[in-house]
């Protein structure tokens, strides 16, 4: 399934300059959003992952869908201010701003493999934030999955220690 074709391109949002990915045709359509959890469904089983972690809002929509499919837990980062316990944070780039992420810091243990789960690879700041809080509790990162990778705004090895997919590639 061509999944660019439920992936809409809205100029100038959040800010001008920027040519944001909308995903909304693609969860609004229920054959290329079973698609496409399919596939990462899939990719994390492959991976033999016990854990999937995802960035909110975007990542949560895909990554509890894969939790569930795949039966195995899924922890949530979120920025900060949203987690009633005590947090690992980390700040991060965008290609239009900075931010922060969090995870609790026992939601992961050294035993855990994860795949890390969100919708779109840009200039990999997000990831490398997530990636960094999964370490800070000593679990190994198994993988990392997209729904689209952005490869013109970042370099091609980026992730190069991780095995990553990307189900769209722009």
């Amino acid at each position: 399934m061509d999944l660019k074709k439920y992936i809409m391109d809205v100029k100038d949002f959040p800010v001008q300059g920027v040519m944001f990915k909308d995903i909304t045709p693609l969860l609004n359509n229920f054959e290329a959003f079973k698609y496409a959890v399919d596939q990462m469904v899939e990719y994390v089983k492959q991976k033999g992952a016990t854990v999937v972690v995802a960035p909110e809002a975007r990542g949560f929509l895909f990554a509890s869908a894969i939790a569930y499919a795949a039966q195995i837990r899924f922890v949530l980062v979120r920025k900060p201010g949203k987690l009633p316990r005590a947090v690992h944070d980390r700040e991060y780039s965008l290609e239009y701003g900075t931010g922060h992420l969090q995870i609790h810091k026992d939601d992961l243990s050294p035993e855990d493999k994860v795949v890390i789960v969100d919708d779109v690879l840009a200039t990999g700041g997000t990831m490398k934030a997530i990636v960094d809080l999964v370490q800070a509790d000593k679990a190994q990162v198994g993988g990392i999955v997209f729904l689209a990778d952005l490869s013109f705004l970042h370099e091609p090895d980026l992730f190069k220690e991780f095995d990553t997919k990307s189900l769209v590639t722009y």
